[in-house]
């Protein structure tokens, strides 16, 4: 399964029935801290929206919600790690993405033999307090020799200007989380990434 080469990443069904219509391939529910029942309805629209556009759903750290809802692919940072059911995981043939941010932790994630690896912040980011400085762009390419043909996704930071620097240090998708959501016309922005990325 090819990824497509954007990758926005929002809070909520809200943004991904608002903009996956305008031709996005792969997106990212990153909803944190909310009750499992608002998960569950997040995830049920998102999943909607998505099918209806043919757009593949990532769904952030909820994996037991995402496996009831039937989804196919979810997302986990490291600490998601720790007490992830992997054994459950696999069970419900979810296809799954990981967070990195330093070699010990690429090495326990290829060792999940993940569908794909992200590696971030690229560059600073507003998004989150975060103890990982940014990565920069050769920390890509050094992460590119070292996964082989595993999938490589860049975040933090991310903006249609930095994207083309970012696949030429190896990254085969850029993500973009607050250059969207944060943009006065988030619309316009989606419209300038899938041109870019296209």
């Amino acid at each position: 399964m090819t990824l497509d080469r954007f990758y926005p990443i929002f809070d909520s069904a809200d943004w991904i029935e608002r903009l996956v219509p305008l031709g996005i391939k792969l997106v990212q529910l990153r909803i944190k801290d909310a009750a499992p029942d608002v998960i569950g309805d997040h995830i049920q629209r998102a999943k909607r929206i998505c099918v209806a556009h043919g757009c593949t759903l990532i769904v952030n750290d909820y994996w037991q919600a995402a496996i009831d809802a039937g989804c196919d692919y979810i997302h986990l940072g490291q600490e998601d790690l720790d007490d992830a059911d992997m054994a459950a995981i696999r069970a419900a043939k979810l296809r799954l993405g990981i967070s990195t941010h330093d070699r010990a932790e690429l090495a326990r994630a290829m060792a999940l033999a993940p569908d794909y690896i992200a590696l971030g912040p690229i560059y600073p980011t507003i998004l989150k307090k975060m103890k990982w400085h940014e990565q920069g762009l050769a920390k890509l390419t050094t992460w590119r020799g070292l996964i082989g043909k595993t999938p490589l996704i860049a975040i933090g930071g991310m903006s249609v200007d930095r994207a083309p620097g970012a696949f030429e240090a190896g990254a085969d998708v850029v993500a973009a989380v607050t250059d969207i959501t944060l943009n006065e016309n988030p619309e316009e922005r989606v419209r300038a990434w899938l041109r870019a990325t296209r």
